[in-house]
């Protein structure tokens, strides 16, 4: 089957591999029918993931058909339609059992490498590296879905592809972004990055009531689609200091609940951006935490930050700040089975349309140009959906 595959830095080709096949008799085979490229997807591109080997197979947000399923499957059958999480969950652990599937104890089976990296394992991903399994991604013709009883979610009704889609990622992290932050009436949200994941979080807190939610980034289309689809003030900070603005629009206290959907490839401005890098040259620091030191900064006391953009290592934060701000900060991979059913209840009830993210819609063949595009943020490129 053909499937984008990693050759290492800005290398992504298009490959003949082979086609899945049933391993564990909880597997599942999915013809993919539309797949997605990822902000997080950016990260493996520019090779500051560990873990990755020459010809992985990439991808975590795909949907399609069940073709075949494996003798203990029980809840799925060839034909159905399903859109799979990236998060892979065997359903059953404690962590499962709590309801915190994207910290499944038995999904990676990988899981010593991560523990001496992390302390603990957390589950195994799609397409997301050895130290998170190995597990073939899903830009590809065809996927192996292992515990397919718990992880895909079944689309009966006749809404198309485009519009569940994301619920494989980028709707359920974003809401649990704006679930994370604890949104109260009355409250001021902002939200750092307008990618697909904060262009999810800035609809998200609108749902969950938030007074005013303000959308901060630097590219001009991204800001107008949060200010058109997601109704959010916005900031450009490139033309303007974050930290004054906010202090402003709030009268002086800070916004309550500050949410960062940018995470470890942060752009930042002045000598504090300029040091992020150095230090990440240096081999001093793996990530560049920028969007996080400025939302401790401009948080208000007694704060909330939510933390859905994703690190990958050592970061310099100020701990200090945070601590005697009195923030509290929630974070963590996405607990994907927990929203799946009610996310898709919203959207066949007309109260959102995902679909309104997708700005590139192309084939298998064309990924490669597509993820050069995605990453350097060229033609007007917010989300690529591509068609095996």
């Amino acid at each position: 089957m053909r499937a984008l595959t990693w050759h290492g830095e800005k290398d992504v080709r298009v490959s003949e591999v082979p086609r899945p096949e049933i391993v564990e008799p909880t597997d599942a085979i999915v013809e993919i029918t539309a797949t997605a490229i990822c902000g997080s997807d950016l990260h493996l591109y520019n090779d500051r993931m560990p873990g990755m080997r020459e010809g992985d197979v990439l991808g975590h947000e795909p949907m399609g058909e069940v073709v075949e399923t494996g003798d203990e499957v029980e809840n799925l059958e060839v034909g159905d339609r399903v859109v799979v999480p990236f998060t892979i969950s065997c359903g059953s652990c404690w962590f499962c059992e709590e309801d915190l599937y994207s910290l499944c104890d038995n999904s990676n089976p990988n899981a010593e490498m991560a523990r001496k990296m992390m302390g603990q394992s957390p589950a195994g991903l799609f397409g997301y590296s050895h130290l998170l399994g190995g597990y073939a991604g899903g830009q590809a013709e065809y996927l192996r879905v292992p515990y397919a009883d718990v992880g895909p979610i079944k689309i009966e009704s006749d809404v198309p592809d485009e519009q569940v889609l994301f619920l494989s990622d980028v709707f359920p992290t974003g809401y649990m972004a704006a679930e994370n932050a604890d949104i109260e009436p009355e409250d001021t949200v902002a939200v750092w990055g307008c990618g697909p994941v904060g262009q999810f979080a800035v609809q998200s807190a609108q749902m969950m009531g938030a007074n005013q939610v303000i959308a901060i980034d630097r590219v001009p289309e991204r800001l107008e689609m949060a200010g058109t689809h997601g109704d959010a003030e916005t900031i450009n900070y490139e033309h303007a200091d974050v930290y004054d603005q906010l202090m402003s629009m709030t009268g002086g206290r800070g916004p309550d609940r500050c949410i960062d959907a940018v995470g470890t490839e942060a752009h930042g401005t002045g000598l504090d951006g300029v040091s992020d890098r150095v230090k990440e040259g240096a081999k001093l620091q793996d990530d560049r935490p920028y969007v996080l030191r400025e939302a401790i900064k401009c948080c208000r006391k007694g704060g909330t930050l939510s933390v859905p953009g994703v690190y990958l290592g050592r970061a310099n934060v100020p701990f200090g700040p945070l601590m005697n701000k009195a923030l509290t900060v929630k974070t963590g991979q996405t607990h994907m089975q927990r929203y799946l059913d009610p996310l898709l209840g919203k959207i066949e009830e007309g109260e959102i349309d995902p679909s309104f993210i997708i700005s590139h819609q192309v084939g298998l063949e064309d990924g490669p140009e597509m993820y050069q595009t995605f990453n350097d943020k060229e033609d007007d490129c917010i989300k690529v959906v591509m068609t095996p």
